[in-house]
């Protein structure tokens, strides 16, 4: 099955997206959109295999860009759009994308052809459409078609694209239809970023998939989502939105009637926000667990015990073992490996093909699984992964400091706050605001530490290594 032959599928005239614009596509629509848009790209110079860097506001046409490079049979690469001019710049050098799709007024990128789309609808990008009809012959592909790139940080604070197939994203969206009952008589509310695997995936993918509906909303606003649920049927949502829509007084079971489930992911979700939405709503929020290599691993089960501070069960189709300590995963989901890094692919994997999550974990004394830390200390805030070692390379080259640790300490809304510990040199006279004003120019928002504490040494092993665990415990 491809993703053509699913569109082919529906009743064209049935409702996908309804926007918060006004603007409303139903599944026939959308397709065409997909298609004119895979046809203004080709007009642009875009050909098979060529990657399509895409830095934009949520929109409809953002995520039809991702079906249009399926058409295409073009690459799609979403990049976050809190990433700084400088961090463009490595992702635009290492992909080498034949077009760079930005919003209006960006600066020129160093790449073959640079278009315009705003969160609107306009810009250079939809001038091309014009002369477009939609009436494409899709390009052909298999389930090892690489379609999109999406990097993610190292340990050394060097991103890495990605590389997802046609047949991962599929398969996961077949796993999580079967495993979370989806049916065409769902309505999701779409309040996610659509360059995270996240929004971009697994809620998009999903819906495709099973020919439903989803209220598509540009921005969260909890008082929104609210209004929203007794037209709905599913939320899928970071802790933040929980910690949010607990924070509104209507929200009660008589609110949630309609809903039939709450999904929770890419960052940890505290058991006591668990506990207080399913005390208000009667609903047990879904816990799944997830990467951008591999899309969803796990998921707690859609009919049994949601059992709060665990991941649940291995997804049909995919394999789940914890070695030594190393959670590891092995299915059609998972990546074939990183852009142009025939190095850390090698390293990813086990000589049995299983992948190397980097997640430390273990299966409790019912079977699910338990995260309980990162092997690369990697922080999740909001959703998003932060390295620690880009962060404490900026802050120990500034004057003053002698050396840093970044770690990430327990937060209701963001699931982990990027938190500084710094040295100061003797006598300097070091500010935490101006140093956090500093990072937020050479950082995206989401990387910048919410608060920096100072000490005068770090604590370290026998064997010199700092320990982070002392400090979280200390600041935590």
């Amino acid at each position: 099955m491809s993703f053509a032959t699913v569109a082919h599928s529906y009743n064209p005239d049935a409702p996908f997206i309804l926007g918060d614009d006004g603007r409303d596509f139903t599944h026939g629509a959308f397709w065409a959109l997909a298609g004119r848009l895979a046809q203004a790209l080709a007009q642009a110079g875009a050909r098979p295999g060529d990657r399509i860097a895409v830095q934009v506001e949520k929109s409809v046409e953002a995520v039809a860009l991702f079906y249009a490079c399926l058409r295409g049979g073009f690459v799609f690469l979403p990049l976050n759009t809190a990433y700084t001019a400088s961090e463009i710049d490595y992702f635009l050098s290492d992909a080498e994308p034949g077009i760079f799709i930005t919003a209006p007024g960006k600066p020129q990128a160093r790449v073959a052809k640079q278009l315009t789309l705003d969160d609107k609808g306009g810009g250079t990008l939809m001038e091309l459409l014009a002369g477009c009809d939609g009436a494409v012959a899709d390009a052909p592909s298999s389930a090892d078609t690489l379609c999109a790139i999406l990097y993610t940080s190292g340990t050394t604070g060097k991103s890495k694209g990605a590389m997802l197939s046609q047949g991962n994203l599929l398969s996961n969206a077949e796993a999580l239809m079967q495993e979370w009952r989806f049916a065409s008589a769902d309505t999701l509310i779409h309040a996610l970023p659509v360059y995270h695997t996240h929004g971009l995936f697994v809620a998009m993918n999903t819906l495709f998939l099973v020919g439903g509906k989803m209220l598509f909303r540009r921005k969260f606003d909890a008082a929104d989502v609210l209004r929203l649920m007794p037209q709905a049927t599913v939320l899928m949502g970071v802790p933040t939105f929980y910690t949010r829509l607990l924070q509104q007084e209507g929200l009660t079971r008589e609110a949630c009637k309609t809903m039939r489930l709450f999904v929770s992911g890419s960052a940890p979700l505290l058991a006591e926000t668990h506990r207080d939405f399913e005390a208000r709503t009667g609903h047990a929020i879904l816990e799944r667990y997830g990467m951008t290599e591999t899309n969803m691993n796990t998921s707690n089960p859609y009919e049994g015990k949601r059992k709060p501070g665990t991941v649940g069960f291995a997804l049909p189709g995919i394999a789940v073992r914890v070695r030594e300590g190393m959670i590891e995963v092995k299915g059609p989901n998972v990546t074939r490996g990183y852009w142009r890094n025939e190095e850390k692919t090698k390293a990813s994997f086990t000589g049995d093909g299983f992948f190397i999550t980097g997640d430390l974990g273990y299966f409790d004394d019912e079977g699910y699984v338990v995260i309980n830390g990162r092997g690369s200390d990697l922080i999740i805030t909001g959703g998003f992964n932060v390295y620690p070692k880009e962060i404490e390379e900026k802050i120990d080259a500034m004057p003053g400091v002698v050396e840093s640790a970044v770690i990430g300490l327990p937060h209701a809304d963001f699931g982990e706050a990027v938190t500084a510990v710094v040295v100061p040199r003797k006598g300097a006279a070091l500010d935490g605001a101006a140093m956090i004003a500093e990072l937020r120019v050479s950082l995206a928002a989401f990387k910048v530490p919410k608060s920096i504490h100072f000490v005068e040494e770090l604590p370290r092993n026998t064997m010199g290594k700092v320990q982070k665990k002392v400090l979280r415990e200390r600041f935590g």
